[in-house]
């Protein structure tokens, strides 16, 4: 099920809300909790139920393994840590890497293995590091003892099961029994759906539109020119940005409606004025997770700078191979870490520069990133780099200027402005969307930020309804966020 969509939106969410307190409010504590994992399985096996087992089985193992980490010592339980973790790594392996696996091994060996094609679960790349945090906390320490239904709980949480925040069960679990959080609270209700509705409008109304562009200009990267390359890259940034951005949104927003806080995971990662910064601000959990399970037990920075450096570019390869299994995430992740690694060995004199020209040297590197992200393969980014550097001549494709983003509340300036006609209408309309979206990056505030310390008002409300109304009502195609396929 999609946040994005009528049947999350209109019947879902509001039913949750009011038979989870309803039952809070009977003092059946465990029955809201039960409620709330059921509503949870319901949501990710709304369109494939096949999956459901998957996760199920993915929860059940993992809960009583840890619980068998209580009455092993030494030896055993590292072996049992190890087994859990390898299992884990091993489903995650099978339903997500195992055809591509396959495919290089043709192509490198001249085979002919024929496979079976398998379907990504929705959100296994999140469930599973979840739980392997999970399995290694239990492992450091034998305290954490929870009953099953609050540690599935967790797990299967709807707001944050399919696309994160990758959440610890200290943030959470404690939050499922505490007794202030059983009733509604309008507070929190308010600032949850300002939330909720902001995130809705930067998928539906940015977003979205923007891939329109996006789909033209990758679907024919041979043919562009330059200045299209450039849109086409820039409609990708800004994409991305507001696609993530707004989910993180609305899983904090749907978190707060009932109660619970859950971490932020994207601030204005676009204002970071170098490569190490950006990954502060964008998926911040993910970032935690890789520094926290990987990095500082592979030594840190703590053997060297070498070492520093080799260990920077191993997490760096795992979260470029985590968020998709082909080359193109790889060569992704892989130069991230080497522009992390140069920043690293040149940060004396890198600090000096003045920030705005750190700021441009990393939004450019960004840039040019995002297009191996986006890109069938690597020879496609590689050709669309090409047409921007070689200054391919040509204008704007009609195709890319038939897909610009204008709406009847943008197409009423076309009867005002003498613009030269729909082509020159268009071009405009894109570059002063391109523009704006941009100075939002920069300039405002974050609505996590707002939300924090949020301030009901009679404005405040208007957005809100404004927002969801117009989202509502631009709900011709329901699309999913781009995070569902990591």
């Amino acid at each position: 099920m999609l946040f994005n969509s009528y049947i999350f939106m209109l019947a879902f969410l509001p039913i949750v809300i009011i038979v989870y307190f309803t039952l809070n409010s009977h003092k059946k504590y465990k029955s809201g909790i039960l409620f709330l994992l059921a509503a949870s399985l319901i949501f990710y096996g709304y369109n494939y139920w096949g999956y459901l087992l998957l996760l199920s089985g993915s929860i059940v193992f993992n809960f009583f393994i840890t619980r068998s980490f209580t009455k092993a010592n030494g030896k055993a339980k590292t072996l049992l840590m190890v087994f859990a973790i390898t299992m884990n790594v091993l489903v995650l392996f099978y339903f997500k890497y195992f055809n591509f696996f396959v495919d290089n091994v043709n192509s490198i060996f001249g085979m002919d293995w024929n496979v079976r094609k398998i379907l990504l679960p929705l959100g296994i790349s999140f469930f599973t590091f979840q739980q392997i945090s999970y399995v290694v906390d239990c492992y450091r320490d034998d305290t954490i003892k929870y009953d099953f239904g609050s540690y599935a709980a967790y797990v299967a949480f709807f707001p944050q099961l399919v696309a994160g925040p990758i959440v610890t069960h200290e943030e959470l679990i404690p939050q499922f029994h505490d007794e202030k959080l059983k009733k509604p609270d309008f507070a929190n209700l308010s600032a949850g759906t300002y939330s909720f509705a902001m995130g809705l409008a930067k998928k539906v109304l940015i977003a979205d539109n923007l891939s329109k562009i996006v789909t033209v200009g990758y679907a024919d990267v041979s043919n562009l020119s330059a200045i299209s390359a450039v849109i086409v890259m820039l409609s990708y940034t800004f994409q991305i940005y507001f696609d993530f951005s707004g989910y993180s949104d609305m899983a904090l927003g749907l978190a707060r409606m009932l109660n619970f806080r859950i971490p932020t995971n994207f601030n204005s990662p676009y204002k970071a004025a170098s490569i190490g910064e950006f990954w502060e601000r964008w998926h911040m959990t993910l970032t935690r997770f890789l520094t926290r399970y990987i990095y500082i037990p592979l030594g840190g920075s703590r053997k060297g700078l070498v070492r520093t450096c080799v260990n920077t570019m191993l997490v760096f390869m795992i979260s470029g191979l985590w968020h998709g299994a082909n080359w193109t995430f790889v060569l992704w992740g892989t130069l991230h870490g080497c522009f992390k690694v140069l920043e690293r060995l040149s940060q004396k004199w890198f600090d000096r520069i003045p920030k705005v020209i750190r700021w441009v040297y990393a939004f450019g590197v960004i840039n040019i990133l995002w297009v191996y992200f986006r890109a069938d393969s690597v020879a496609s980014a590689n050709q669309l780099i090409v047409r921007i550097i070689g200054l391919y001549p040509g204008g704007v494709s009609s195709q890319i200027l038939e897909a610009v983003f204008t709406p009847v509340e943008l197409r009423i300036l076309y009867h005002f402005l003498p613009l030269g006609g729909d082509a020159v209408f268009s071009l405009c309309a894109l570059v002063a969307i391109l523009v704006i979206l941009l100075i939002i990056v920069l300039c405002c505030k974050n609505v996590q930020a707002i939300t924090e310390h949020f301030k009901r008002s009679k404005w405040q409300l208007a957005v809100t309804v404004i927002m969801l109304y117009w989202c509502i009502m631009s709900l011709s195609d329901v699309s999913e966020f781009l995070y569902f396929n990591f």
